[in-house]
């Protein structure tokens, strides 16, 4: 596999705290969508038997957003002006646009169906993510695949919460 030629930089603090901040004000801002239908129209929802009891969510997705924010620094870390670099960054920031908006479309517009189709977007933008991310930095590419499997079982969670109810 060809990787960019990667340009060493020593570590800096502040944007390793600068980049998980912004990872997580993105998902505190989603929580203003998703925290006060948790208990009402969540709630009312029928879930399958898999579905995790709604506790674990935020200390789930708090830990998620800190490790891709670290994965991001890294990847930042290794930047070299170049298109692919700027594709990457992109691709990321989409991303995260894809995971705020899935917030906003299941929670504060119950559009279950529609979530659903940005979800698979999201995935698709996490493997991209993952893929491009590898050509930088090998371990911020390993920090993302917790990221893909619990959005992975999230699409699995939204699809059958979707036919439970339509």
């Amino acid at each position: 596999m060809n990787t960019v030629a990667q340009p060493h930089r020593s570590p800096h603090l502040g944007a390793l705290i600068i980049s998980i901040l912004i990872t997580l004000a993105i998902g505190f801002t989603a929580s203003y969508f998703t925290r006060p239908e948790i208990p009402g129209w969540y709630a009312g929802l029928q879930k399958p038997s898999f579905s995790p009891p709604n506790w674990l969510f935020a200390p789930v997705w708090t830990s998620l957003y800190i490790i891709i924010g670290i994965a991001a620094y890294l990847v930042w870390q290794r930047r070299d002006g170049s298109k692919l670099y700027a594709t990457t960054r992109n691709i990321y920031i989409a991303q995260l646009v894809l995971n705020f908006s899935w917030s906003m479309v299941f929670f504060g517009m119950h559009q279950m169906l529609a979530a659903f189709v940005i979800i698979v977007l999201l995935l698709i933008s996490i493997i991209s993510c993952i893929a491009n991310f590898s050509r930088f930095n090998k371990a911020a590419s390993w920090l993302m695949v917790p990221y893909l499997l619990w959005v992975s079982f999230a699409s699995i969670l939204n699809f059958s919460v979707y036919l439970l109810n339509k």
